[in-house]
């Protein structure tokens, strides 16, 4: 495979073509939805067909990153630098390592299983709605792909746009309430992102032009910059908004509960990754000093368990099932956020493994509570009851998700926690033990949710009516792919984790040798 891939160049032209794609998609849906005069069933038909191929164009193609990316090199991989905008000294530079890799390749798979879970769902507006889906995925792609830093952040502002309008128009009955917190929270921490990225490109520059390369700012910030404590709060607040980290995370349960069931998916699959990726790709490496350094170390842990625990606790009390998941992910973004300061191999590995495995497990979920609400026109648990005996199908896809979020031995959800507490205990025992206690919590909150759904008495006229409404052979095929990696990761993490060792060890490295190198600075004096 790996000849063959380099037989057609595959590195030279992937990257770039993984964003063209979904762009070129878009324009032929926004032409369809001009050109045809009536939105009839053939017509919303033809909208959903257009948009799967392309999407599922963009998954296969992408599949050969798994054999072309070089995960023991340090080098960017498929590696592509153009001129883009000179005056700027801004480049259309693109390439991936191992964790972006993942994370690439988690976007073009889960993107073609969301349009299959809205197939039914979404009446209004087809075609302006997968073509959203579309703009937003190469938004995505883009924050992990981008080497120019105006680049990241170009992309980082693209995907807003979509998620907003797709909250905004095809939400709930809040939707704009939503929408709009959503933005105005990302917004202003992007912003502030923005600014530090200005700096940091006039003060990497070269005869008055200034320059954003990802590789020269790394190379400028080895030894410390003056105000790199700022500069690395700038960054860090952006990307706490995203994950979010407690407490910056109020807009999330509003945004998910309100969003159609593809926009929860892409939220928590996929968009919360980008701020735990933002740490790892920007704000550690570009600042390791200040990420070091004891105060904010501390200050970052800290909430990173204030959030790990008070997300599985408020998920405890959620009557709303769909808003119990979206606090749940408060809880597992927080032992994302725990793996990476507690900054040993092990942690960071596991923290990377619970950011691919939420969006697996996570993803799952959402997608059975927007089958089920479209059968039962309603999310909150204490209305369901017994329906696994008139939806047999549908209870043992949800108890399987469902044990994977909790981290179950055998699942993906366990690999990646059990990684982040052996790892943390080493260097930040106390706050790896306070973790280790939500373990409990979620199996508190998702065993009851799940019990009370499909396990009690099947008593209401309601709930029987689903017999003969169990999941239909597109929804298994769509749920089909989440479980085997559920399986797959519990039982064998290995390529995973071998694809993501050589990022975090570097990472590791060196953040210990900033640590060792400025042990005698204070706050105040970066």
């Amino acid at each position: 495979m790996t000849q063959f891939l380099d037989g057609i160049g595959y590195n030279g032209w992937i990257l770039p073509t993984l964003l063209a794609l979904p762009l070129l998609g878009a324009l032929l849906l926004f032409a369809q939805g001009v050109t045809q005069k009536h939105t009839g069933e053939a017509a919303m038909r033809a909208a959903r067909t257009l948009a799967l191929w392309i999407f599922l164009a963009e998954a296969v193609l992408s599949l050969g990153l798994w054999w072309s990316v070089d995960v023991s090199s340090l080098d960017w991989q498929a590696y592509v630098d153009a001129a883009w905008i000179p005056q700027w000294g801004a480049r259309f530079t693109v390439g991936v390592d191992g964790v972006a890799l993942m994370l690439v390749l988690l976007t073009t798979i889960l993107m073609p299983l969301a349009v299959l879970g809205s197939w039914t769902s979404i009446r209004e507006k087809v075609h302006s709605y997968y073509a959203l889906l579309l703009i937003l995925t190469t938004g995505m792609l883009g924050v992990f792909m981008a080497l120019d830093l105006v680049l990241f952040y170009v992309m980082w502002e693209v995907m807003l746009v979509p998620m907003y309008l797709i909250i905004g128009i095809w939400g709930g009955q809040r939707r704009l309430y939503a929408s709009l917190k959503f933005f105005l929270y990302t917004m202003v921490g992007s912003l502030l992102m923005l600014v530090a990225i200005l700096w940091l490109g006039i003060a990497a520059g070269q005869g008055g032009t200034p320059v954003f390369s990802y590789d020269a700012i790394l190379a400028m910030t080895r030894g410390g910059v003056p105000g790199q404590f700022w500069l690395f709060l700038a960054f860090a607040l952006a990307f706490a908004v995203k994950v979010p980290m407690w407490p910056f995370h109020t807009w999330l349960p509003d945004a998910h509960v309100e969003a159609p069931t593809a926009g929860s998916v892409i939220l928590a699959a996929i968009m919360l990754k980008m701020g735990t990726f933002g740490f790892i790709r920007f704000a550690v490496p570009l600042f390791p000093a200040v990420a070091m350094h004891p105060t904010v170390r501390t200050v970052m842990l800290v909430l990173a368990v204030i959030g790990i625990v008070y997300g599985a606790l408020v998920a405890l009390v959620q009557p709303d099932f769909k808003k119990l998941v979206a606090y749940s992910s408060v809880s597992h973004l927080g032992f994302v956020m725990l793996g990476i300061f507690a900054m040993t191999v092990e942690s960071v590995q596991g923290a990377l493994m619970v950011t691919i495995s939420h969006g697996i497990s996570t993803g799952a979920l959402f997608l059975l509570i927007g089958m089920i609400y479209e059968r039962r026109h309603t999310r909150m648990i204490e209305d369901f009851g017994g329906i696994a005996k008139v939806m047999p199908v549908f209870a043992l896809i949800l108890t399987v998700v469902a044990f994977s979020s909790i981290g179950v031995p055998g699942t993906n959800g366990f690999v990646g926690e059990f990684l982040v507490l052996v790892g943390s205990f080493p260097t930040q025992p106390y706050y790896a033990l306070i973790a280790a206690t939500s373990v409990i919590f979620a199996a508190a909150y998702l065993l009851w949710a799940v019990q009370r759904i499909i396990y009690n008495p099947l008593v209401k006229p309601e709930n029987q009516a689903l017999k003969g409404m169990d999941l239909n052979w597109r929804e298994i095929g769509l749920l089909t792919p989440l479980v085997i990696g559920i399986l797959w990761l519990g039982v064998y993490p290995k390529p995973v984790l071998h694809k993501t060792e050589a990022v975090a060890e570097r990472m590791v490295r060196q953040a210990e040798q900033a640590r060792l190198s400025s042990r005698s600075l204070t706050v105040g004096e970066r």
